[in-house]
């Protein structure tokens, strides 16, 4: 696939060096033959008028589309926002409840004040990343002999759904739940594939943390509104769940699978440039325009030196020319993307 794209991009590359050889060389031979034959100046005055209809045709065949692509860009780009909106009061309800387990006295005694201690400026991402060697507190959390059951990084993992920012360092005692979520965060999240944790300890290997995560120490009324902020979420998916590991299994994996990803996918949507094919319409667009009709018009009607229309001509033609040699290419790749 990158082969097949490196190949397109290099022909793309050899038309607009052969376009611009071509360029180059029709500016020399009609400025010659301007020089040496007499009245050619004229001929090219006389074809002046038809050469401004011909690429005035094309600017407004190009302008229409652009503006039609425009439109669907802006009835998309409502659409995905609908449906960011959608899936972000999702995600507010997932870390409402991560703020109720995180706040809560289900962890083995000790932990918090351990972790908000002496590991106060690590974040779960750190850890994450300790490969990197960026953090030397990273590398020292997990060379520790800790006494908590293997519980630290489920804490650290919890505790990172409630950051706004990956270099966040303290969790604020009023959670942000903002807008839009940013994209650094987001990519954070799906990089190190946050939630996934919980999902396996509460779904695989609860047997091995029963001793060091208490449930049952979560309040009743803090239960109650967890599940209510499940069937908030999804309704089908939680109706009738108890609070349980079962349940707690389900809804980390719910997040891990439906949530998180969708949220990455349309906030990488509603952040992505205009296409590469409107890009490429566009500076056609400007230079039909500019070289095909104004630079034509003011040749026209201060009577400028034959050089600036022999330019004009010459841009044009090479214009057209590469227009006709690697549209296809554009094409096939906008093809590609959207598929």
């Amino acid at each position: 696939m990158r082969k097949k794209s490196f190949t397109k991009d290099l022909y793309s590359i050899i038309a607009f060096v052969i376009s611009g050889a071509l360029c180059a060389g029709l500016i020399f031979l009609l400025y010659q033959k301007n020089e040496n034959t007499l009245g050619f100046e004229a001929v090219l005055k006389s074809l002046t008028t038809i050469f401004i209809g011909i690429s005035g045709f094309l600017s407004a065949i190009l302008m229409v589309f652009l503006a039609t692509s425009a439109l669907n860009m802006k009835s998309n780009k409502a659409r995905i926002i609908e449906k960011i909106s959608k899936t972000t009061q999702k995600m507010h309800n997932f870390r409402s409840i991560a703020e109720i387990l995180y706040n809560s006295n289900m962890w083995f005694p000790g932990l918090k004040d351990y972790i908000e201690k002496e590991y106060s400026d690590l974040s779960y991402f750190e850890v994450k990343e300790f490969y990197k060697a960026k953090s030397r507190l990273a590398i020292e959390f997990l060379q520790e002999t800790h006494h908590f059951g293997e519980t630290e990084n489920i804490y650290l993992e919890l505790k990172s759904l409630l950051m706004t920012n990956p270099k966040e360092k303290y969790i604020p005692e009023t959670i942000n739940y903002p807008l839009v979520y940013s994209e650094s965060i987001i990519e954070k999240w799906v990089e190190h594939k946050s939630g996934a944790g919980l999902w396996y300890v509460f779904g695989h290997k609860f047997g091995t943390y029963k001793n060091s995560i208490n449930l049952e120490a979560v309040f009743e009324r803090h239960q109650e509104k967890i599940l209510t902020l499940a069937c908030t979420i999804d309704n089908e998916a939680f109706e009738d769940s108890s609070f349980n590991e079962v349940f707690l299994s389900k809804l980390w994996e719910y997040m891990t699978k439906e949530v998180i990803p969708k949220l990455y996918q349309f906030q990488s949507q509603i952040s992505r440039n205009a296409p590469r094919l409107v890009r490429y319409l566009y500076i056609i667009f400007m230079l039909l325009m500019a070289f095909g009709v104004l630079l034509p018009l003011i040749y026209l009607m201060l009577g400028f030196s034959a050089l600036i229309i022999i330019v004009g001509y010459s841009i044009v033609i090479c214009t057209i020319f590469y227009i006709a040699i690697t549209f296809h290419v554009y094409l096939s790749k906008e093809v590609n993307q959207q598929l």
